[in-house]
């Protein structure tokens, strides 16, 4: 999965923790790059129906609040959509076959 907001592909950190952060849009768990963590980048992000929070993850097809702990459906912002440039599902078929034609069709005499 990219960042939903420029569709770079998170890589595993140097050291430390990730600074890619975890969000909820339209009731599915997206990821957000360090570069799109910018003024208003939470914006677009569902809230906590409870507390109002942006801090949100999806977990076993629950979404949970980390900010008050309230477990259940969230509320999506005005506008926002998950679907920015095809499903998760069809990013992920292309990098496989893409990832199939590097290694099945490199020269084996190079």
């Amino acid at each position: 999965m990219g960042c939903v907001v420029c569709g770079r592909r998170q890589v595993d950190p140097d050291s430390g923790p990730s600074t890619w952060r975890r969000a909820v849009v339209v009731g599915e768990q997206v990821l957000v790059c360090p570069d799109c963590q910018t003024d208003g980048w939470t914006d677009g992000l569902d809230r906590c129906a409870q507390c109002g929070s942006t801090v949100l993850v999806k977990r076993l097809g629950e979404v949970v609040c980390r900010g008050c702990g309230h477990v259940g459906a969230s509320v999506a912002a005005p506008g926002a959509n998950v679907e920015r440039e095809g499903s998760p599902r069809e990013a992920l078929a292309a990098d496989v076959a893409a990832a199939l034609d590097r290694v099945l069709r490199a020269d084996p005499t190079a």
